[in-house]
C-alpha cells in the first residue's frame, strides 16, 4: 500500500515538473519572439544562426537535421539569410563538392545581442532567488539536459 502511494506521489511530482517545464518553455519562446521583433530576422532564422554560432560551419543537410526541417526549407532559409549578409556559402577546402554555411559578422552580432537580452531577462527573473537556489537550478537543469542527451 505504501509503495502505491509513493509511486502515485512521484508520478504527480513528475507531472508537475513536465507542466512547469512546458509553461517555462512557452514563456521563454514568447519572450524570445518579443526580443526578435526588434530585428530583421525570423524565429527560424534565429534558430539557424544559433546553431551556426554554437557548432560552427555546417552543410545544409546538417543544419536541416538540427532544425528538423526539410532540406528545401533550409535552403530557402539560408537564401534569405545570405541576402541579408548574415551567412555565406563556402566551399569546403577538403572536398570542393561540399558547401558549408558560414556565419558572418552581422549574424554573429545579432545572435550576441539577442542572447544577451535573453540572459538579462532571465537574470531579472532570478533576482528573488538566493545564490544557492540559482546554482542548484543550474546544476539540476544541466543534469536533466545531460540525461536527455544520453537517452
Amino acid at each position: 500500500m505504501i509503495n502505491k502511494s509513493v509511486d502515485k506521489e512521484k508520478l504527480d511530482v513528475v507531472a508537475d515538473i513536465e507542466k512547469d517545464l512546458r509553461y517555462i518553455s512557452a514563456i521563454i519562446k514568447q519572450k524570445g519572439r518579443e526580443i526578435l521583433s526588434n530585428y530583421t530576422i525570423t524565429p527560424p532564422q534565429f534558430v539557424a544562426l544559433q546553431w551556426l554560432f554554437e557548432d560552427g560551419d555546417m552543410t545544409i543537410g546538417d543544419l536541416s537535421n538540427k532544425m528538423f526541417l526539410a532540406c528545401s526549407t533550409t535552403t530557402d532559409l539560408v537564401d534569405r539569410m545570405e541576402k541579408n549578409d548574415l551567412v555565406m556559402r563556402v566551399k569546403d577546402p577538403n572536398d570542393r563538392r561540399v558547401v558549408r554555411i558560414h556565419l558572418l559578422k552581422e549574424g554573429e552580432r545579432i545572435i550576441d545581442e539577442v542572447i544577451q537580452k535573453r540572459q538579462i531577462y532571465l537574470q531579472e527573473l532570478l533576482q528573488n532567488f538566493s545564490a544557492d537556489e540559482v546554482f542548484n537550478l543550474k546544476d539540476n537543469l544541466m543534469k536533466l539536459h545531460q540525461e536527455m542527451k544520453e537517452k
